[in-house]
């Protein structure tokens, strides 16, 4: 009874989300403009349900590159109508339209020339009639078996805020690394870290120069611990690079003559680098795909800056 049950909720918000997603017009287009346009914050109010949906709405949209609180129409009676000022824009969040509460806001809404873009069931609500855009979430049914609590509707307007928030993401042009300037902790602030954030820099990098013999080339990968070096020129710049690997190959095909060669005999030149402001999470997919435990990290000009290694990637948790 309990999985019938499941499965016929599910069934009608997924069927109110495909209906949504034809009835969507020229509103929507609207409403994008209006936000991306504010010159202040998008502010986001609700009652009840509605509220709590609206709180989800506001932070997808400050994590997504639009600046946003969420203000409650009831504290806002109370004082907190100061945080609203003249460039914001409203987003009022009301199935009913007539929301007691937010009805009261309007006449600082107006006196202060907010716009205001509503999410509602009923596009001739007096909140409706007062706005300068409004999206219609109306849905035939609930998916409540008594058809009261809000639960296709609330699944509209949350699926519309996020689509809202989407499409303001992309007029805006915000990239993966403007999303991890905004999320450096947990679990997606650590897949969004930056080359330099783990890489090793100083002394803690191997480096040799192209004349070095390959036992002291051997000395310093053992030194450093992190199974390479790489060759630089007088200038620092990256000219090669040096694995154990490469070294155990050498020493087969030179046998004894190797001990007498240097760096620049055994070292690879075309090495694979990388900049120090690249997510890490290319790092690691130039890596895998190349197959190698390590990348140098150079500047504009090819000079060294430091190495990150596949092991700093793994004890991060990154992934």
């Amino acid at each position: 009874m309990s999985l019938e049950t499941a499965r016929k909720v599910l069934e009608v918000e997924a069927r109110t989300l495909g209906e949504m997603v034809h009835r969507l017009d020229a509103g929507f287009e609207r409403a994008v403009d209006v936000l991306f346009g504010c010159r202040g914050r998008a502010v986001v109010a609700g009652m009840g349900k509605s509220g709590l949906i609206g709180q989800k709405i506001s932070a997808t949209l400050s994590s997504t590159g639009t600046p946003s609180f969420f203000l409650h129409p009831a504290e806002a009676l109370h004082g907190d109508l100061g945080r609203l000022v003249r460039n914001d824009v409203l987003l009022a969040l009301s199935y009913s339209g007539e929301t007691e509460e937010l009805l009261r806001l309007l006449d600082t809404v107006k006196r202060l020339a907010i716009a205001l873009v509503t999410l509602t069931g009923n596009a001739a609500s007096t909140l409706a009639q007062a706005s300068d855009v409004v999206i219609n979430v109306g849905v035939p049914q609930e998916a409540c078996p008594l058809g009261l609590a809000p639960t296709a509707s609330t699944t509209a307007m949350l699926a519309v805020g996020d689509a809202l928030a989407m499409a303001l993401l992309e007029r805006r042009g915000f990239s993966a690394e403007d999303y991890a300037a905004l999320h450096p902790a947990g679990g997606l602030g650590m897949k969004l870290r930056r080359v330099q954030d783990l890489m090793h820099t100083g002394d803690a990098v191997p480096r040799v120069s192209p004349g070095t013999r390959l036992p002291d080339v051997i000395y310093e990968i053992s030194r450093k611990g992190l199974g390479h070096t790489a060759v630089v020129d007088a200038g620092d710049r990256l000219v090669g690079f040096i694995s154990d690997g490469d070294l155990r190959r050498f020493f087969q095909r030179e046998g004894n003559r190797a001990v007498e060669r240097v760096a620049q005999d055994c070292m690879t030149r075309s090495s694979v680098t990388i900049a120090r402001n690249e997510l890490a999470t290319r790092a690691l997919n130039l890596m895998e795909s190349r197959r190698i435990t390590s990348l140098p990290v150079v500047d504009s000009e090819g000079k060294l800056e430091g190495v990150v290694h596949i092991h700093d990637l793994w004890t991060t948790q990154m992934f």
